[in-house]
């Protein structure tokens, strides 16, 4: 796979990607880390919208399913800097885009919108529950759960969506990714150092949530697809938190074992994403140390192989999505803050 590298726009420290369908269209969003605003672009890469020109601090973005609103993370700015993080609802009102407060949360780094049973639920991740000095990571974080309202209008921030602590005990809490099954409900997977754990929202209203461990290794992101086509699913594992290896677990009875590893280690591993890309399965990750790899991963006769997309640009997340006819990736290139979409065709 080759890439076409085109720089749509600029932005300090750009880092959450999203998609967006708004005023009849699809866009991309894309928001900072620090005090900065967020964007949003149409398909062919052209600006559209300022959603907001602060704060900062967005680790996540999402759309609430069938609405146009979007659902951000705002003020976290770095682990050692998240304790008045929250999540924000932001809608047009009146020809403006106005943002409210749906939940307090502090040190909220990942989250996203799952569905089962005819219901849309929330579940958000938080990366530590609190910290006495800077890198303290001696108060574990939890997965936090919510039925989400059909309705958020008159949620702000004296009137709040009350979340439960699912699971707690979770350190480094940072890894998050939203798959379907095949009847359309839809689960996450939540990477921590404790390992990689998967969780799916209740099929009958007030029902139990579900939640199992796969795999006990420390993972800092995952995805969970069939990336062999054998019609099971592996798990592609970045690790340590913020790490260098990229691996991927293949289940063998009733426990994963690694079945394959990158040979090059990828300091600062962080973007990652999973896309069906022409038929098979495909992952894609980049790195924001040394080389700044952005790379594309794909199973193809019997073995992984990996094609280089771009080198030096260090993107913090990355996401694919098709246009036009074309197979493209929106790129968050946090260290050399540029936004940038990349153009995939198969090799000659």
């Amino acid at each position: 796979m080759r890439a076409t590298k085109r720089v749509i726009g600029q932005l300090e420290k750009c880092y959450a990607l999203g998609r967006f369908a708004y005023d009849g269209a699809e866009h991309l969003v894309v928001a900072a880390e620090k005090h900065n605003p967020c964007y949003t672009f149409d398909l062919d890469g052209n600006m559209a919208d300022t959603l907001w020109e602060g704060p900062g601090g967005v680790m996540t973005v999402a759309q609430v399913p069938g609405k146009p609103i979007l659902l951000a993370t705002q003020a976290f700015y770095s682990p050692n800097d998240s304790a008045e993080a929250k999540i924000v609802y932001v809608r047009k009102v009146e020809g403006a885009w106005r943002s409210e407060v749906l939940c307090d949360l502090p040190f909220v780094h990942r989250f996203g919108v799952l569905h089962r049973g005819g219901r849309h639920y929330l579940i958000a991740c938080t990366l530590k529950s609190a910290h006495a000095f800077k890198n303290d990571w001696t108060c574990p974080g939890r997965i936090w759960v919510a039925e989400l309202p059909e309705d958020l209008h008159g949620y702000d921030q004296d009137h709040q969506l009350e979340l439960f602590p699912l699971v707690s005990g979770l350190y480094k809490n940072h890894g998050f990714a939203v798959h379907r099954n095949e009847d359309g409900s839809s689960f996450a997977v939540v990477g921590t150092e404790n390992g990689v754990y998967k969780v799916e929202p209740p099929a009958e209203k007030d029902g139990e949530w579900d939640c199992e461990c796969l795999l006990e290794t420390p993972a800092s992101d995952m995805l969970y697809l069939d990336f062999d086509g054998d019609g099971e699913r592996e798990l592609l594992v970045l690790s340590p938190f913020h790490g260098d290896t990229v691996s991927i677990y293949k289940k063998k009875g009733a426990e994963f074992a690694k079945v394959w590893e990158l040979d090059k280690k990828m300091p600062f591993i962080h973007a990652i994403d999973g896309a069906l890309v022409n038929g098979r399965w495909c992952a894609f990750t980049g790195n924001r140390q040394e080389d700044r790899d952005l790379i594309m991963i794909c199973y193809e006769d019997g073995e992984y192989r990996v094609s280089l997309l771009d080198q030096g640009s260090g993107p913090a997340n990355c996401m694919y999505f098709e246009a036009d006819g074309e197979s493209r990736l929106l790129a968050a290139n946090r260290e050399t803050d540029e936004i940038a979409v990349y153009t995939l065709r198969e090799d000659a």
